[in-house]
């Protein structure tokens, strides 16, 4: 049991079966992790989590927790959440490892916006102080992996528009943005096109750019 998960789980199967976006998966979180938008915090806490939903379904294939700082994914270190329950906690998946700590996040916005079909979870300080309160933000009352996150993300969704920006911010968990799309090309490239904006917004003091922020922008 990871000690980062705050649901209740079940696990269904033992093991994921094979799926053809594993390798896009793992290709998006490499970028992500050369960038430090995911990995492991000077405490050694893990941090960050992408997925991908499956087909039409409200079924989604998410990194396991506490795999941040892992440099490269094998197919046990992702897990496919098959079911979950908002009210009770609660997720079901398939999979040796347990689902990321986030996956009630990212659950609420498939189940919010049916054309989302990839989302990423990172944390990036720069753009989370530009955009905080200026792009839809969460309670600074809700943390991280709670179940009332995935409830203000729901509320987002229909006290403001998400889908317009594809952007959420995380107030109660600082540095926590979140992108959605209709697949992991839109929801990096959302990503990439806000760190840039929130570069000229910032003082260049808190923005410490990286030898490879450049080479991912389009």
């Amino acid at each position: 049991m990871s000690k980062y998960v705050k649901f209740t789980h079940e696990r269904a199967r033992a093991e994921v079966t094979p799926f053809d976006r594993f390798a896009e998966l793992n290709a998006c979180r490499w970028k992500l992790l050369q960038l430090r938008l995911i990995g492991v915090d000077s405490n050694g806490t893990s941090f960050g989590n992408l997925s991908v939903r499956d087909g039409a379904s409200t079924n989604f294939y998410i990194t396991g927790s506490a795999t941040g700082g892992v440099p490269e994914l094998t197919l046990a270190d992702w897990t496919k959440v098959v079911a979950y329950d908002f009210e009770r906690n609660w997720v079901r998946y398939e999979g040796s490892t347990v689902p990321s700590s986030e996956s009630l996040t990212h659950a609420a916005i498939y189940k919010s916006n049916a054309m989302a079909g990839a989302v990423i979870h990172c944390h990036d300080s720069t753009l989370w102080t530009a955009i905080l309160n200026q792009a839809p933000t969460s309670s600074k009352a809700v943390g991280y992996g709670a179940p009332e996150m995935a409830y203000e993300i729901m509320r987002l969704f229909k006290v403001s528009d998400p889908e317009s920006r594809k952007i959420l911010v995380m107030a109660g968990h600082e540095g926590g943005v979140v992108t959605f799309g209709r697949d992991l090309e839109e929801a990096f490239a959302v990503l990439m096109h806000e760190r840039k904006e929130s570069s000229s917004c910032v003082d260049g003091a808190f923005h410490k750019r990286t030898p490879h922020d450049d080479e991912w922008i389009s």
